[in-house]
């Protein structure tokens, strides 16, 4: 089975939430999806051209006189885009830097490892001051957002922050383990 490029589904959801232009498609990635996923410029506007020449995005009529370019999912591409999430998510095993050298770490100082669970622990504390300013914007930009639309932002989000709180917590439980 060949790889299918997800950055043209991310954009595809952007678009199927409301027109917009590909600076608002990376300030939307950036602002409300960036805790699980992340897209640049340098992906999204060929990715937005692709799109248009497979006629699953339309440039806004309205629109074509103005410098930014605005674009709208089209029949074709929302048709594409229900059917890509009616697959089933592709399994992708985690891959973290942290875990595989911890796991080989047996020759290091103690302290060594304190200091790298330490760093880690206060990583997925940053973090978790990141979905507080997130849960912020949405809540302040929550008209922006349909009823519906609102859970299906809100639950990944939510998913970050269970996920970030147990990094944390483990974290706590390893550093008291490594002290005995």
């Amino acid at each position: 089975m060949s790889v299918k490029n997800k950055t043209r589904y991310a954009i595809l959801g952007v678009l199927n939430v409301s027109p917009c232009t590909g600076y608002d498609i990376k300030k939307y990635c950036d602002k409300i999806i960036a805790h699980f996923w992340n897209e640049n410029y340098g992906h999204i506007y060929p990715v937005l051209k692709s799109l248009q020449e497979e006629g699953l995005i339309e440039r806004v009529e309205e629109e074509i006189q103005d410098r930014k370019k605005k674009y709208a999912i089209t029949t074709k591409g929302r048709e594409e885009f229900l059917n890509w999430l009616k697959e089933p998510a592709n399994y992708q095993p985690a891959r973290s830097e942290f875990l595989l050298k911890l796991s080989f770490s047996k020759d290091l100082k103690r302290e060594e490892i304190r200091s790298m669970i330490l760093s880690y622990k206060e990583d997925h504390m940053k973090k978790l001051k990141d979905y507080g300013k997130m849960e912020a914007y949405i809540e302040q930009n929550q008209t922006t957002f349909d009823k519906d639309q609102r859970f299906f932002i809100h639950a990944p989000l939510r998913y970050g922050i269970i996920s970030a709180k147990s990094v944390v917590s483990w974290c706590d439980e390893m550093l008291n383990e490594i002290d005995l």
